[in-house]
């Protein structure tokens, strides 16, 4: 009977035993609910930014012309140095409008002695005719021989003003201080008459720099509305607040900031754009003219926006979704409309509000009705705003 008791309570040893571990490992087959990292939305005032492709050009951009046809006699600068106002660029052969100055000087002394002579005979004729000694026609005659001959002066002059003015061309002078180009002719070349050259470089004032660019006509309404504004809620001096950025082609951001200075008066009928000019302070003489860059232009700035990180936004098809997770801890995913894309960020219009939260991190260990353990994190941007 021992024997007996003794195996009975073995047995149900065992099975107390064995139930109790069969109840154990259901429980722990029942894992706890994932944590998974959850951040608020982003909701505050967003100036909204858009870049275009400008051209940089010179303050002032003077091209240096051949003015007069001839032989190319003197280079007298170093091409990509600066110049001064009034010093010398170029020599043409002068030796044919020295000839044309000589010549037009003659016609001048011709000129001049043939009025000397009708002067003198017109004072002949006048006491003359005064006493019937000579007629009137001959006096008329005289006194139109002496205006012919101040007529004839006046044309030798005006001759010879022109001819020393070509002569002049043949010294060409830069027009202001500023660095000039390459030289589009060489000495001894024939300039001034195309197809040979007739612009022969150019000078280009660079302290400060204009960079042009077109925007749609939509944008211009935008933009043109931020300007009112600006003008008409700020004071004088901060209308000329520079308040553009510049980003250059390898990608930097140049230093300096530029302000509008020119709306052209119409838009483009075969493009749709219309032309905008700024103006950047260069004094480092980074910019150079030809160059090209991307204008940065705070268009309108839009209050209480809603952002998420770029991360949380999954897209299928052109539909954006994010996972929204409400008070139960539950994971629902929430079509969105999201607009404008900011650096690491996207702007929503439509489908989340303030005080929603959405799934940050691990995206693809979560679904739609799952439950989770949210981990909440202030997101913060990767980059400037």
């Amino acid at each position: 009977m021992n024997f007996n008791h003794t195996l009975v309570a073995l047995t149900f040893g065992f099975a107390l035993f064995f139930s109790s571990c069969k109840e154990q490992t259901t429980k722990d087959n029942t894992p706890p609910p994932q944590k998974i990292q959850v951040t608020p939305v982003i909701v505050k005032d967003v100036p909204i930014y858009k870049e275009f492709v400008g051209q940089v050009y010179g303050l002032l951009d003077i091209p240096i012309r051949a003015r007069v046809e001839g032989f190319l006699e003197g280079i007298h600068f170093e091409e990509g140095f600066n110049v001064n106002k009034g010093q010398v660029l170029y020599t043409i052969d002068s030796q044919p409008f020295l000839a044309q100055v000589a010549e037009a000087e003659s016609n001048v002394a011709e000129a001049q002695t043939y009025l000397v002579n009708a002067t003198n005979e017109l004072g002949r004729y006048k006491p003359l005719a005064e006493i019937n000694a000579v007629s009137k026609s001959d006096l008329d005659a005289a006194q139109a021989t002496k205006d012919a001959a101040e007529s004839s002066l006046k044309a030798a002059q005006a001759n010879l003003k022109l001819a020393n003015i070509n002569l002049s061309y043949c010294t060409l002078k830069s027009p202001i201080d500023g660095i000039i180009g390459k030289t589009e002719a060489r000495v001894g070349e024939f300039v001034g008459r195309e197809p040979n050259p007739v612009i022969l470089n150019v000078v280009s004032q660079i302290i400060s720099a204009r960079v042009q660019f077109f925007i749609t006509e939509a944008e211009y309404l935008i933009l043109s509305k931020t300007i009112q504004s600006r003008l008409n809620n700020d004071q004088s001096t901060e209308r000329k607040k520079n308040n553009l950025e510049l980003i250059l082609a390898d990608g930097s951001m140049y230093e300096e900031k530029g302000s509008i200075d020119f709306v052209d008066r119409n838009v483009d009928t075969s493009t749709g754009t219309i032309l905008i000019q700024a103006t950047f302070p260069n004094p480092k003489k980074l910019l150079r003219p030809g160059m090209f860059s991307k204008v940065k232009v705070k268009m309108e700035t839009v209050s209480d926006a809603v952002l998420v990180p770029q991360r949380s936004v999954m897209e299928l098809q052109g539909q954006r979704s994010v996972f929204v997770v409400g008070s139960d801890n539950k994971v629902n995913a929430r079509q969105i409309v999201a607009t404008e894309r900011m650096d690491d960020l996207w702007m929503v219009k439509d489908g989340l509000k303030a005080g929603d939260k959405v799934v940050v991190n691990g995206l693809q260990k979560v679904a739609s009705g799952l439950t989770i353990n949210p981990e909440i994190v202030d997101y913060k941007s990767q980059t400037n705003q």
